[in-house]
């Protein structure tokens, strides 16, 4: 067997392999926000973190980890930035002792509330560079593999 992949190879998978486009995709789009939301002290993951958290109910972290595609060490990393600045807060589930309820505090909130804006003119302006894609087709399909 050849250890040589040939050149055409690489080229073939640069331009089909839809995990590196999405990959290319994720990486722009989250530059995209993380540059709008850098003025608030956010990074669009710590915004779809607390948006994740906006909930009438303190938020289990298993469910919070499934939404967001994230192993339990990742999040758990992750909140602890949110709890350090005081816009999370982490407790025991009184139902089940092993168990993490996630909340967002009142400065969360308000944070949210600061950020809902940039991110609807951040998605608009990302909506339109999508230029005859249809976008919601576009979150459809990604909600295949999500």
């Amino acid at each position: 067997m050849s250890t040589v992949v040939p050149f055409a190879t690489t080229a073939a998978v640069r331009e089909t392999c839809l995990c590196l486009h999405a990959q290319r995709a994720a990486r722009a789009l989250g530059r995209r926000f993380d540059d709008a939301l850098r003025p608030l002290g956010l990074t669009s993951g710590q915004f779809s973190l607390l948006m994740s958290l906006n909930r009438p109910e303190p938020a289990p972290m298993a469910s919070v980890a499934r939404l967001l595609a994230m192993d339990r060490t990742t999040l758990t990393s992750a909140v602890k930035v949110l709890e350090r600045r005081g816009l999370a807060t982490v407790a025991v589930d009184p139902k089940d002792r092993r168990g993490r309820l996630l909340a967002l505090t009142e400065a969360g909130r308000a944070s949210l509330a600061v950020a809902v804006p940039v991110w609807r003119e951040t998605h608009a302006a990302v909506d339109a560079a999508l230029g005859g894609v249809d976008a919601d087709a576009l979150r459809t399909a990604l909600r295949a593999f999500g």
